[in-house]
């Protein structure tokens, strides 16, 4: 725990990762841990001033897991430019400073990503932990909305986790779900590709590093992919209408596009995507219409669960996510599918 407290103290003011540290906390909480309990003693941190009262927080620390601190998450100001706004500033990418991390979970994903914290609680409501997980390279999972308790009263947010890997995230599906058991897919996985979800203007060249990953997958034997893509229906206006307390507006785009998805499942294991159309945009925003959760929120409104790995990175140095999205309430071998993909794909920084 000194280590963390440690590692911490000389990251953040760089990052501006978090919003608050418990050190003395942490300290306690750790010398008062039962050695014997699963998680005892590991730090992690929680997303936002309120994260610590969230359901998987509370679960983590009854298996002994220790909370170290509150991450950044948007603060007031124009949308674009609050990804993450820390007690130091705004939060910078560690990969690229002059890159916003993503959001909403924004530093939690920097958190994990800097070495601060081996795994981070996020939320995701359209991409929240997706996002942040594909522009800071580490493994993001967004659960099976309405799997774990959510205060979100729309049901488009769900729990959510960061991790370096997709292996780390096992500890955290252990202690939030009752009767977890792994459970491995068959190899090769069978896959589906698409670089636009049928409607998305992806950026050509994070589309390649993702289908490059894909590529190798392939070669490795870890999918084997379906001649044919996925094209839903733009979920923009009904994401929109259910945000904003107007789910009827939106029924007719959701049931089609669920009536895509469950033809797509029932014939494959995993569909496979970019996690983002765009790479991480400077704090200034992005530009005008332009959408990163573009290929993310349609699996909030359709409940899906969905995961992101990391796939590359694009010539300017900007991390690209691979997002894994599979049948609703398989959380568990979605993770371990995410595994087997992970374990594969070697991301080396140009």
């Amino acid at each position: 725990m000194t280590e963390t407290l440690e590692v911490i103290g000389r990251l953040d003011p760089g990052l501006s990762a978090f919003i608050e540290v418990w050190s003395k906390d942490a300290l306690a909480r750790e010398r008062a841990t039962d050695p014997g309990l699963p998680l005892a003693g590991l730090p992690f941190a929680v997303k936002g001033p309120s994260g610590i009262r969230s359901y998987a927080a509370r679960r983590l620390v009854t298996a002994g897991a220790v909370p170290v601190g509150a991450t950044s998450v948007p603060g007031p100001g124009t949308y674009w430019q609050t990804w993450g706004l820390g007690a130091h500033g705004p939060t910078l990418n560690p990969w690229r400073a002059d890159r916003t991390p993503g959001g909403s979970s924004a530093g939690s994903a920097a958190a994990v990503a800097a070495g601060m914290v081996g795994l981070a609680t996020g939320s995701d409501g359209a991409g929240s932990v997706r996002i942040p997980a594909a522009w800071c390279g580490v493994f993001g999972l967004k659960t099976t909305n309405g799997l774990l308790p959510s205060p979100d009263p729309t049901g488009l947010a769900a729990a959510g986790v960061l991790t370096p890997t997709a292996a780390d995230a096992r500890s955290y599906l252990r202690c939030v779900l009752d009767g977890y058991a792994p459970a491995p897919r068959a190899l090769p996985l069978r896959a589906v590709w698409s670089s636009d979800l049928g409607f998305a203007t992806t950026d050509p060249e994070v589309a390649g590093v993702a289908r490059a990953a894909v590529a190798r997958l392939e070669f490795a034997g870890v999918v084997r992919m379906a001649p044919t893509g996925c094209a839903l229906l733009d979920p923009l206006d009904a994401w929109t209408a259910v945000r904003g307390g107007r789910p009827a507006q939106g029924a007719a785009v959701r049931e089609e596009n669920d009536r895509r998805l469950d033809a797509l499942f029932a014939s494959a294991d995993v569909l496979l995507t970019p996690a983002t159309p765009n790479r991480p945009h400077g704090h200034e925003g992005p530009g005008t219409d332009v959408y990163s959760t573009a290929l993310t929120w349609a699996f909030n409104l359709s409940s899906h669960p969905a995961a992101c790995i990391p796939a590359g990175f694009t010539g300017d140095g900007c991390p690209v996510g691979l997002q894994l999205v599979a049948a609703r309430g398989a959380d568990v071998s979605l993770v371990e599918m995410a595994v087997a993909a992970q374990e594969r794909l070697i991301s080396v920084r140009p």
